[in-house]
């Protein structure tokens, strides 16, 4: 007579071989034969408990922490939607360098700043005459 307790079956569904040495997974807790044990082979829906890797964002290419117990892919598009440098959502300000002259509201996107003065100006008022610049040693006059 056979031994017909001896054993388990895989509980892949695509499988159910009768392994006489299943192995058991340490997250699912069900029983798989040698080729289903693995967390990718049998699709383990827990596996992301166990998994230590740390993900990267697609965009910033900066690693992401995540805690345990924490699913990797929330974890990153939270990051992608709050932290993220480079959102492609967001429109990033190029011309962020304000003109320091009274009513001017023009605005560059380098800091043009005046020698004497040291005042953060526009293209057309960047020179000491245009901005009526009084600070510094210096004359001002008009070259002729």
């Amino acid at each position: 007579m056979e031994f017909p307790d001896l054993g388990k079956h895989c509980a892949e569904e695509t499988c159910k071989q009768l392994d006489f040495l299943p192995l058991k997974c340490d997250v699912c807790e069900q029983d798989f034969c040698k080729d289903h044990f693995t967390y990718a082979a049998h699709k383990c829906p827990f596996a992301y408990k166990k998994d230590v890797q740390v993900p990267v964002c697609p965009l910033c290419n900066r690693p992401i922490p995540v805690k345990k117990g924490e699913i990797p892919d929330v974890v990153v598009g939270e990051h992608m939607d709050r932290d993220c440098r480079c959102r492609p959502g967001k429109k990033e300000k190029v011309f962020t360098f304000r003109c320091s002259k009274k009513g001017c509201k023009k605005k560059e996107m380098l800091p043009v700043a005046c020698d004497q003065c040291h005042g953060n100006f526009c293209i057309q008022h960047r020179h000491p005459l245009d901005h009526s610049c009084t600070h510094g040693s210096r004359a001002v006059s008009i070259g002729g």
